[in-house]
């Protein structure tokens, strides 16, 4: 799915891919020069619900950064810790979304690269 972000000074659109069988939302926003650097893709742990005619997802708040070539890193852990010592996040959904994140970490640090990884997984338009 691509959504424009007109009011975003830096980027033009959002770019994201839900991963159902591996629990994982993929973003990047896409610059609004063409000369820009790209920032960092995001992998978020997520629920994915499918319905007949639509998806819910429920973000689980942890995830991954990976910038364009480099390495994967852990992201928004502090909301995550919240979330679960406040009870917004069940236990439940805290394990699954640790082990989704770490899961997929050491995949992509396996495969180098972002697009290897996908390569692996069947994915095989360039991200």
């Amino acid at each position: 799915m691509e959504c424009p972000t007109p009011d975003a000074p830096d980027h033009a659109a959002e770019i994201t891919w839900l991963l159902p069988d591996l629990g994982l939302r993929l973003t990047r926003f896409r610059p609004r020069s063409r000369h820009s650097r790209p920032g960092p893709s995001t992998l978020t742990a997520v629920r994915i619900q499918r319905e007949t005619r639509s998806w819910t997802t429920t973000d689980l708040l942890l995830g991954l950064e990976v910038q364009d070539r480099g390495r994967a890193r852990i992201s928004h852990a502090a909301e995550f810790a919240t979330a679960v010592a406040t009870g917004a996040l069940r236990r439940s959904e805290a394990d699954y979304a640790l082990h989704t994140v770490h899961r997929t970490l050491n995949e992509i640090t396996r495969h180098r690269d972002l697009n290897q990884w996908l390569a692996h997984r069947g994915i095989f338009d360039i991200w």
